[in-house]
């Protein structure tokens, strides 16, 4: 059931409210949208729950009431601990905190209990609001540190509807909310060390947002799919999708490739939003097989580099579909580059939105076309670290975010990465990109997918290392480090070819999809060659 109930039917959109308006903060976004289309479903979680906008502005109108009621001041920290199945409730605590003028922490209820109160202790949250059904939750709600209140959304939407009018806001219950307040606190994914609070203000996070109902987001599609979990940048992009596109946003209490294969060709589904391992996961289950996905027009992919072989078999699947890759960040975010899948550009990963790209050495000297460097994205309205200045002056610098990437721009501005500034591998004299060997791995017909990571080397100083998970439907082909170097020497140089092999299950990923190499590297450590000529380990 939706977290809102009772919500009174609206009339058709007005004429003033299909008028341009230029949305400033988020809770204007909501009214706007709002306005135009109450009765639309924004969010369905199949099978679960579905939320129209009326109910969506209804509900955040309760929770501001009950949290302005409650001693919620502006600017004060929220934490959001939900999970998949409430995707609702969590839209709806979401912009309540923000009409508050509070700033919302999302943060998954998967999350480990010290990683919750890490969070919730570094942004100095006053109250954790969480749903129902989120993992580990009791009675009296996720962990937290001590002195910070607990509230269930249901609780807070039922206090606050009496003190709601049907066309208000409600007396005193809405703080002043301004373009330049911090909205969001975002904790970075961790995948080299403490993770990071990476604030927002409504600027930024409406920043491109549509002025006008003809020009709302995947018009062509009745709904976008995806299964990214609440926490995650891509989570939060696909929030924001709801608000601005045409489509309903959909998705699912549990991502598995046979429910996601059957969301992807019911009739409606229009766009995709994938990360690679759920593309890769998806594509070997075989779960798509037999299926109709010609309805399918739009594949996106975020979170992490799209290997090249892995597009081509998203595009021989979807023959009726873009596919597009999104390169961004949390820091950066909606700074990003779109690449749109072309095999005459196979590792490229596109071109700027307006152009806010470049490239620089390590003074922040921009650099010729050609020549490698760092990554650096141009935001109007810039994020940065909350509470941590001295990681806010290496990574933003006048509007721009470094991405701590190395990669080069061609003549014609695509842009091609190098490899994580951390996981350059230094051999002997060469430097060798661990993203460019995982992408010649990804085309091993056996591989399901591939990490590179350096190793230590009594000569060289490093080594290329590689853990592989061989596809399920082809366990029985031959994958030794022979093997697999036999079949990379012409797609690799000498130097490039792995020197040590893993074969393993799966690969350790964060909630955002992404690979944590450093996990890895104690493999390595803790296993030994199967023999001397064969430097392969096989880990459960």
């Amino acid at each position: 059931m939706s977290a809102v109930a009772g919500t009174p039917r609206r009339n058709q959109p007005t004429a003033a409210a299909a008028a341009a308006v230029a949305a400033r903060t988020v809770p204007e976004l909501l009214d706007w949208r709002c306005a135009l289309h109450p009765e639309r479903v924004a969010i369905e979680v199949h099978g679960v729950d579905q939320l129209t906008f009326a109910a969506w502005q209804a509900g955040a109108r309760a929770v501001a009431a009950t949290l302005h009621a409650d001693g919620i001041a502006a600017g004060d920290r929220v934490g959001l601990v939900f999970g998949a199945r409430d995707w609702t409730g969590y839209a709806v605590a979401y912009c309540g905190v923000l009409l508050a003028g509070a700033v919302a922490v999302p943060l998954s209820d998967r999350l480990a209990p010290s990683q919750l109160a890490y969070a919730l202790r570094h942004c100095d949250a006053r109250l954790v609001i969480h749903g129902p059904l989120a993992a580990g939750v009791t009675a009296a709600g996720p962990p937290t540190p001590p002195g910070v209140a607990v509230r269930t959304v249901a609780d807070l939407v039922a206090d606050g509807s009496s003190s709601v009018g049907s066309g208000s806001v409600g007396s005193g219950s809405a703080a002043e909310v301004r373009p330049d307040d911090l909205a969001q606190i975002l904790y970075t994914s961790g995948t080299t060390g403490q993770p990071k609070g990476v604030g927002a203000s409504h600027a930024n996070l409406v920043a491109g947002a549509p002025t006008q109902a003809r020009r709302l987001a995947l018009a062509h599609s009745q709904r976008f799919l995806h299964a990214f979990p609440i926490g995650t940048n891509a989570g939060q992009t696909m929030l924001f999708n709801a608000l601005t596109a045409k489509a309903t946003a959909s998705t699912m209490a549990r991502f598995t490739p046979a429910r996601f294969a059957r969301l992807v060709a019911a009739p409606g589904t229009g766009t995709v939003f994938l990360v690679p391992s759920m593309a890769i996961e998806l594509l070997d289950s075989g779960a798509l097989r037999g299926r109709d996905t010609s309805g399918v027009v739009l594949i996106g992919s975020t979170a992490a580099a799209l290997p090249p072989a892995v597009a081509a078999r998203l595009a021989a699947t979807f023959p009726a579909a873009t596919i597009v890759n999104y390169y961004s960040s949390t820091e950066a975010a909606p700074a990003q580059t779109v690449m749109i899948y072309d095999p005459g550009r196979r590792a490229a990963v596109g071109r700027a939105v307006d152009g806010q790209l470049r490239i620089a050495d390590e003074q922040g000297s921009p650099l010729p076309p050609g020549s490698v460097g760092q990554v650096w994205l141009r935001c109007a309205h810039p994020r940065a670290y909350y509470r941590d200045e001295g990681a806010n002056r290496a990574t933003f610098q006048d509007g721009w975010v470094r991405m701590g990437d190395l990669g080069r721009l061609d003549a014609d501005g695509y842009l091609y990465l190098a490899d994580r500034h951390q996981d350059m591998i230094k051999s002997g004299a060469f430097k060798i990109s661990t993203l460019e060997v995982e992408a010649a791995l990804h085309e091993h017909p056996a591989v399901a997918e591939a990490a590179v990571l350096a190793v230590p080397h009594p000569v060289l100083g490093a080594a290329v290392a590689a853990v592989v998970v061989p596809r399920p439907d082809l366990t029985g082909t031959d994958l030794t480090l022979a093997s697999v170097r036999a079949f990379l020497a012409d797609r690799l140089a000498d130097h490039q070819l792995p020197a040590r092999l893993v074969l393993t299950e799966a690969l350790p990923r964060n909630e955002a999809g992404k690979v944590l190499k450093r996990q890895l590297t104690t493999l390595f450590g803790e296993h030994r060659p199967v023999d001397d000529h064969d430097s392969i380990w096989r880990v459960p």
